[in-house]
């Protein structure tokens, strides 16, 4: 979430780029409620101090009926400001979380429509092969017919070179993230509400975006950036530790698997897919920096593995609320004969640790929220897409690149 003293300095400007980001939200209200808040603390503050006063005359001599009934009074006076100020921090925060970040002024505005393309690598090729839906499903490599008969609509087996495939990618994976400072997590699968929506998730409502476990505050996470974020809750980093680098691998559950049309077919989109996450705690001002960081290993990800791509620049209207900025990198389909997302990779700010209260002391001791960023390395099924498409042979077998054959026990082609 956004600091306070920040809305109460610039309150025209974060309803703006609130606006849009496509949300709409009530900073009069939230900063009524703060104004609340700040004059029930200054009548509570000299009745404190009357009530300390009181209690220490007590200790040096017997207290007399006035100075006992005025001690009582005092008690019920705070206990009932006490009362009411717990009731306007509690709304003042559930208003504040409904705030997303903020956005620099040169991103682009609108929505998707609007992404901007920055840089390609891989020549585009348009060439007549197999959907990857068809071509799994002829080989039996791909099967959701017996994915639904077991769990439902837009889950999945994937069997044979195309399981060894997936392995091969997190192993090559972890060995690049290892190679940058990153170290390997694993991850628990589910989380409670507070991580999750600390990370800027949601379990509720119209935004709900994950599986909750009935009866339990648990939900199975949609990434390891969830549990990642939570990794540090309530903790003082050290700032000679910053920046800490993890590379979380997980599985990813999805309630919007199979919601949309677009895009919709086979691996593309379904309620269940493993994933490889970067993810990253640093001093604010190297935020930047390292987000391009990411993005560059990101690339390093997509040339190892020799899928064409491009690094695009997300509008305010697909950012979502944590994201301060973020690129997407789209791999090129011959099918589609465009380009379609396989990574992201966001800097969040310090929008996910003022949730969970994640701080450092800076080299003049201050106190502060540390800024993280994420970004995905390995989207399998989308990644399993982008393979079969771009490394189809004219015989209808794939290619598999130099870098992965170690890990494919040498195999050159499935």
């Amino acid at each position: 979430m956004l600091d306070i003293k920040f809305i109460r300095e610039n309150p025209e400007l974060v309803e703006e780029k609130a606006k849009q980001k496509g949300y709409e939200i009530d900073v009069k209200k939230l900063l009524g409620t703060d104004k609340e808040i700040l004059n029930e603390i200054a009548q509570l503050q000299p009745l404190r101090e009357k009530r300390n006063k009181l209690a220490s005359q007590s200790k040096a001599s017997k207290p007399s009926q006035q100075e006992i009934d005025e001690g009582k009074k005092l008690r019920e006076d705070i206990v009932s400001k006490e009362t009411i100020l717990g009731e306007k921090v509690k709304e003042a925060d559930e208003l504040l979380r409904q705030v997303p970040n903020i956005f620099p002024d040169d991103t682009p505005l609108g929505g998707e429509e609007n992404n901007k393309p920055e840089r390609t690598w891989g020549k585009a090729e348009v060439k007549d092969v197999q959907d990857h839906l068809k071509w799994g499903e002829a080989r039996g490599l791909i099967d959701f017919e017996r994915g639904a008969k077991v769990a439902g609509n837009k889950f999945y087996f994937l069997k044979g070179p195309l399981a060894e495939l997936e392995l091969a990618v997190f192993q090559l994976g972890f060995e690049l993230a290892k190679k940058h400072g990153f170290t390997p997590m694993l991850v628990p699968h589910m989380v409670n509400t507070r991580t999750l929506e600390g990370a800027g998730f949601s379990a509720r409502g119209a935004e709900k975006q994950v599986y909750k476990i009935e009866d339990e505050d648990l939900n199975l996470i949609a990434t390891a950036e969830i549990p990642l974020t939570g990794y540090h809750a309530d903790e003082m980093l050290n700032q000679k530790d910053l920046p800490i680098l993890y590379v979380g691998l997980s599985p990813a559950y999805r309630v919007e698997g199979g919601a949309y049309g677009k895009h919709g077919k086979g691996l593309f989109r379904t309620h269940q897919f493993n994933k490889l996450e970067l993810y990253a705690f640093c001093e604010p001002g190297k935020s930047e920096e390292l987000h391009q960081k990411l993005v560059a290993l990101e690339e390093e990800m997509c040339q190892a593995l020799e899928i064409p791509y491009q690094v695009v620049r997300i509008a305010a209207g697909d950012l979502g609320a944590p994201a301060y900025k973020k690129y997407d990198i789209e791999y090129w389909s011959p099918i589609d004969k465009t380009y379609r997302e396989l990574m992201s990779c966001s800097n969040v700010t310090d929008y996910q640790a003022r949730r969970l209260n994640i701080r450092y002391k800076n080299a003049n001791g201050k106190t502060e929220f540390v800024h993280t960023l994420n970004g995905t390395l390995a989207a399998m099924s989308r990644i399993a897409i982008a393979f079969i498409e771009n490394h189809q042979q004219a015989d209808g077998k794939v290619a598999v690149p130099k870098a992965l054959q170690p890990y494919m026990h040498g195999q050159t082609e499935f």
